[in-house]
């Protein structure tokens, strides 16, 4: 039986070769057509979960009614009309922007450090925050052209200030992970016992004030301030979308990042602006909202893995459909009271952690 000749044999060794190739190919499209999934998944429930919010409320209209008071809010009644548009919808579309912001927060967190218990609170962010806020609760002051503001432009300058002290304390020893933690865990406490002082001092009815906000809650959103937390999400996920392939890199460890040419300091220093940014506008409107920072990234990393094109996505999803979930829950339990959203996230977010612990999550550091 004769030999190949040569054209065959080189034919049937680009075979041999190319298989590998053409399997890591279909691998690749099967992963990228999972994770479209998942992500179209999140935004399904996302939207199912808007929709049962804005339904929800002490008023019980029917979902004729809401979704006319949505689409066609002149041919309804005009207290539907102010019920569905003037106070559900901006409560829905804040808790939405507010997870996302604490969502998107939480993974730039946990990458800069390293650390699967970074969430936008490891740096003291929201406890200078609420110490913000609760200072201008006891004073009583108020800005003259703009009172609705008073409050919530204290608590963003204080978390402003808590995140320029971290920054000047991390940059003299060269922004390290376990340098940042240190100072963020410092200026933690520091603004913790800043806020216990304010609630010491504080008149019983002022304390009521104060430890409610403290709770975190949506009713005091409106028009005013969801174009605020928007924007500033907006701006936030442009200004990282040239990095995402060296987010991803700076999972694998400094000294990897590094030698692929990723300049380790300034993305740090850059994500540090980006979470104190998104931190400050999520609670300076809503108040201290916990756990959703630390376990949205989870849940999106369980999905699709650590590719920063759709852990940043999934994670923005997953803590918007907490916050939105957590809302719902929060007006079944106390269909005629007022239940702190924040008191909710807490209690979907301790049972999940255990969850975590239990499957063994620290694998995937």
């Amino acid at each position: 039986m004769s030999a190949p000749d040569g054209g065959a044999s080189e034919t049937i060794k680009g075979a041999v070769f190319a298989a590998p190739y053409t399997a890591h190919i279909s691998q690749y499209r099967a992963l990228v057509l999972r994770r479209l999934t998942r992500l179209a998944g999140a935004v399904a429930v996302l939207g199912l979960l808007v929709v049962a919010d804005i339904l929800t409320g002490p008023a019980m209209l029917g979902l004729g009614e809401v979704l006319a008071g949505l689409f066609s809010p002149n041919r309804v009644e005009p207290m539907i009309r102010v019920i569905v548009q003037d106070i559900r919808l901006p409560m829905t579309l804040m808790a939405m922007l507010v997870g996302m912001s604490l969502g998107t927060a939480g993974v730039h967190m946990q990458t800069i450090l390293g650390n699967p218990l970074a969430s936008p609170y490891t740096l003291g962010f929201s406890a200078a925050a609420g110490f913000g806020a609760a200072l201008a609760i006891l004073t009583g002051v108020s800005l003259p052209f703009l009172p609705w503001m008073t409050i919530p432009l204290s608590a963003f300058v204080m978390c402003v200030l808590a995140a320029a002290l971290v920054f000047s304390f991390s940059k003299m020893r060269g922004m390290r992970p376990e340098i940042m933690v240190l100072a963020g865990i410092a200026t933690l406490f520091m603004f913790q016992s800043a806020q216990s002082l304010v609630q010491y001092l504080a008149a019983p009815e002022v304390l009521q004030s104060i430890v409610f906000w403290l709770f975190g809650s949506l009713l005091k959103s409106s028009w005013n301030n969801v174009p605020i937390v928007a924007v500033v999400f907006a701006l936030s996920s442009l200004a990282v979308l040239p990095n995402l392939w060296q987010l991803t890199a700076l999972r694998l460890g400094d000294a990897r990042a590094a030698a692929i040419g990723v300049d380790v300091h300034a993305l740090r220093v850059k994500l540090f602006g980006l979470v104190a940014l998104l931190t400050a506008a999520a609670v300076a409107f809503v108040g201290t909202i916990g756990f959703v920072g630390l376990v949205a990234p989870h849940i999106a990393r369980m999905m699709v893995g650590e590719d920063q094109r759709v852990l940043l996505p999934m994670a923005a999803l997953m803590g918007a459909i907490i916050m939105t979930g957590a809302s719902v829950v929060s007006k079944l339990v106390s269909p005629g009271g007022v239940i702190p959203i924040g008191i909710v996230t807490a209690l979907i977010g301790v049972p999940f952690l255990f969850f975590l612990i239990l499957r063994g999550q620290r694998r995937h550091w």
